[in-house]
C-alpha cells in the first residue's frame, strides 16, 4: 500500500483502490488477510469509520470477505474478477476511443496495430 494519501479522491476510495491495486499487482493474494480498520486508521492517521467504509466497499464488490472474529480476507477469484472488470473498463475508456479516432483519421487496422505495438515496445 502507498505510504501517503492524496486530497484529490475520498480517502475511503483510496483505501479500497490501494487494496485492489495490490491484488492486481500480486502484492496480495486470494485468501490473504488484509490490514484491519484499526491498522489502516493508525497507519494513515484517519478515522476508523473511513477505513471501514473502504473495506465495506470492497465487501460489496465481492473483493474481500469477512470471517467473524478473525478478520477480512481477499475472496477467492477476486483477482480474476477485478482484472476482468479493469480490462473491460480499459477497453471502454481507451481502446474504443482510439479505434474511433483512428477511423476518423483513416488509419487502417494494420497501421493502428503497428503503431500500438511500437509504442508498447518503447515503454
Amino acid at each position: 500500500m502507498k505510504p501517503t494519501l492524496n486530497d484529490d479522491t475520498p480517502i475511503f476510495l483510496q483505501i479500497a483502490d490501494m487494496i485492489k491495486d495490490d491484488l492486481v499487482e500480486g502484492l496480495l493474494s486470494e485468501g490473504e488477510q488484509i490490514p484491519s480498520t484499526t491498522e489502516l486508521s493508525n497507519f494513515y492517521n484517519i478515522n476508523r469509520a473511513t477505513a471501514q467504509k473502504g473495506i465495506t466497499l470492497l465487501m460489496d464488490e465481492g473483493i474481500v470477505t469477512k470471517r467473524r472474529g478473525i478478520g477480512v480476507f481477499i475472496a477467492e477469484d477476486a483477482r480474476d474478477k477485478l482484472v476482468n472488470t479493469r480490462m473491460q473498463d480499459f477497453s471502454n475508456t481507451y481502446i474504443q476511443n482510439m479505434v474511433k479516432e483512428a477511423k476518423r483519421l483513416n488509419i487502417n487496422k494494420e497501421e493502428l496495430i503497428r503503431r500500438v505495438a511500437q509504442d508498447y515496445d518503447n515503454h
